[in-house]
């Protein structure tokens, strides 16, 4: 009796870790700052994963206020840990709102791809904006960095995480930062459009996004 309930122990843990697993590595646009985690984008996600019949189980590993110094630092234990079969990074805009400059976030960044290559973790980069009052040239230098390094890489790229959403008042918090749980749907489908094809296997070459494409977003 021992042994089979030891059988039955070791074969529950082979399904868990046969699992496929897709980590987002987020701030707060994914930790559903000021709403119901449930109505997140993220926890969207999940649901969605189980309506298609995808076995994928989501890792939210996102922290509100976080920058991509911290995603970086995090990273290496969240590989190790869940062995991500996909990784979601979405972050960076807090370093354009605190200021800390295009060249670090591009490197960490940078890192981060290699990192999760480097772990065997397909890297999905979602690409964001910063408000119309830091500048045009500023705006436009920083949503470069996510265009680059997807060109660099060949990785899938969203091109704007929160197109459509950002310029409708009704769906965003009272910061004009966050959106409400309005606004989340349209965030999942975005991600959606890009990680349902590397769900499918599609070479990551394919799902590149080039900068024309980009710019009709």
């Amino acid at each position: 009796m021992k042994r089979l309930f030891l059988l039955l122990i070791l074969a529950m843990s082979n399904v868990s870790a046969a699992e496929p697993v897709i980590v987002v590595l987020g701030d707060s646009l994914s930790a559903a700052y000021g709403i119901e985690r449930s109505r997140g984008w993220v926890a969207l996600l999940q649901i969605r994963l189980q309506e298609t019949g995808y076995p994928h189980r989501v890792v939210n590993a996102s922290i509100s206020g976080d920058t991509t110094a911290g995603g970086l630092a995090r990273l290496p234990r969240a590989l190790a840990q869940f062995q991500p079969e996909i990784l979601i990074i979405e972050l960076g805009g807090n370093d354009g709102l605190r200021g800390l400059g295009n060249h670090q976030t591009r490197d960490h960044l940078d890192q981060m791809i290699t990192l999760a290559r480097n772990a065997d973790s397909r890297p999905l980069l979602l690409g964001m904006m910063l408000p119309p009052n830091f500048g045009k040239a500023f705006t436009e230098k920083f949503l470069g960095i996510y265009r680059e390094l997807a060109e660099q890489h060949r990785v899938p790229l969203v091109p704007f995480f929160l197109a459509g959403v950002a310029d409708r008042p009704e769906w965003m918090q009272g910061d004009g930062i966050h959106p409400n749980a309005q606004g989340q749907p349209l965030m999942l489908e975005h991600v959606w459009e890009r990680l349902r094809p590397m769900l499918d296997g599609e070479p990551a070459g394919d799902l590149a996004v080039t900068h024309s494409e980009t710019m009709r977003k």
